[in-house]
């Protein structure tokens, strides 16, 4: 799986999350994704794509490095 597929399926479901809940699931399907073996390579390209994605790729790597973009939403 790669960066584009990855996004798309975060964005795909994103809509139909409860709002409330949005930053917990995208913790925990951070954590899926590597639980089956995406690299960390693959995931912090990520980052930039969505608000929560960064945020959750961001706790799950220990905040060992900064994210610089900035969210409007």
């Amino acid at each position: 799986m790669d960066t584009s597929q990855i996004c798309d399926i975060w964005t795909l479901f994103k809509e139909y999350l409860d709002k409330k809940q949005i930053e917990v699931i995208a913790e925990k399907f951070i954590d899926l994704l590597a639980d089956y073996g995406i690299s960390d390579e693959t995931l912090k390209e990520c980052i930039g794509h969505d608000q929560y994605l960064d945020e959750a790729i961001s706790y799950y790597f220990d905040d060992d490095f900064e994210i610089d973009e900035e969210w409007d939403e």
